[in-house]
């Protein structure tokens, strides 16, 4: 009698030992490794990045294919991107790949890359090189922007748009003009990605201090170009003493990150790796906003009206599932960074100045 009713115990606990692990089990596939389960989408997103042939866009379309979140990953160049996107298609993840360019499809090559995307990455564009002025780069990559913004204009007017190409300070000006002239800017969906000179400046205070990197968080705001980044070192998390100096010091890397690279590169490249990164993470964080995820706080350079007197600006931005949602203000500033805020006005300003003239042909 003992046996049979410990054989019964027996065959209890485990049906229910079996069911819960089937649960676990199930959980675990549902939630996965990146998604919250509570933040499973209801379908994939389609993105497109525009430069994908280039030192940025391949790297980034690496970095997007690997996205849970993306269905359709589409990527397009004036020439090489069949080739980039055959090699990307064959990662084992769920985006499904397509290379388009205009060497091989013509126009109709941008078009297809962009139809009804949900989100369009844009690196076109030639990057700086030893010697270059900012008046060159702008006269080269001005042009490439207003172009492909047109595109998106006619084949995806809804989606999120990320520009990345430089100098973003003018570009993203350009891209809402021309977005206004095409009858569909919604300044809720244009975004100027800085997340590069937010990733340097966590990194740089993370060293300096011997904070555990991924658990730091340093506001940058104002522009993307020299003087125009200001990191907000006052603000970091978690805090950490630092004496004038080593401010100074860390303002002036992060500010001067991009040549630092250059240099580094003797020449040969820019800063492509660490972009592409930077502009994958704030693609990530645009689509986990548009997949409902609640609490996605970015800083990145969008029209705002923080700041008297400039019509785009970075600060830390609230993102939803239809772009910006809050922009934040700059938060309480010491007497070095309100200086340096001081200190950029000129710059920032001549900067939207000249973009919008371009886009408006003045």
């Amino acid at each position: 009698l003992l046996l049979l009713l410990l054989l019964r115990i027996i065959i209890m606990a485990s049906r229910i030992l079996g069911r819960v692990a089937l649960r676990g089990c199930k959980s675990r596939l549902l939630s996965g490794t990146i998604v919250p389960r509570e933040q499973q989408q209801t379908r994939g997103y389609k993105v497109a990045v525009l430069g994908a042939a280039g030192g940025i866009g391949q790297p980034c379309g690496l970095l997007m294919k690997m996205n849970p979140l993306v269905s359709e990953l589409r990527l397009y160049d004036i020439a090489g991107t069949p080739g980039v996107g055959a090699d990307v298609s064959h990662i084992n993840t769920k985006a499904q790949v397509k290379g388009y360019s205009q060497t091989d499809d013509g126009e109709d090559g941008l078009k297809n890359a962009l139809k009804d995307c949900d989100l369009v990455i844009i690196p076109a564009g030639v990057p700086r090189k030893p010697g270059m002025t900012r008046d060159d780069l702008f006269k080269i990559n001005a042009g490439i922007v207003k172009g492909l913004v047109e595109a998106c204009a006619d084949n995806c007017p809804k989606a999120m748009l990320n520009i990345i190409s430089n100098p973003v300070n003018s570009t993203v000006p350009i891209a809402a003009e021309t977005l206004k002239q095409k009858g569909v800017y919604d300044k809720k969906k244009l975004f100027g990605v800085t997340t590069l000179d937010v990733v340097r400046a966590k990194t740089f205070y993370a060293e300096k201090k011997g904070l555990e990197t991924a658990k730091v968080d340093v506001p940058v705001i104002g522009g993307h170009a020299g003087v125009t980044i200001l990191p907000l070192f006052s603000q970091a998390t978690p805090k950490a003493a630092l004496t004038d100096d080593e401010i100074d010091a860390l303002t002036k890397r992060t500010q001067d990150g991009g040549t630092e690279v250059v240099a580094a590169k003797a020449g040969k490249g820019s800063a492509t790796l660490s972009m592409a990164y930077a502009g994958a993470l704030f693609g990530d964080a645009c689509l986990r906003a548009k997949n409902g995820e609640a609490g996605v706080v970015e800083c990145t350079y969008v029209e705002s009206d923080v700041v008297p007197g400039v019509e785009f600006f970075a600060t830390k931005v609230s993102l939803g599932r239809e772009g910006v949602e809050k922009i934040h203000g700059t938060g309480t500033l010491t007497a070095y960074e309100q200086k340096g805020l001081d200190g950029m006005m000129e710059e920032l300003k001549g900067s939207i100045n000249k973009g919008l003239d371009f886009a408006k042909g003045a």
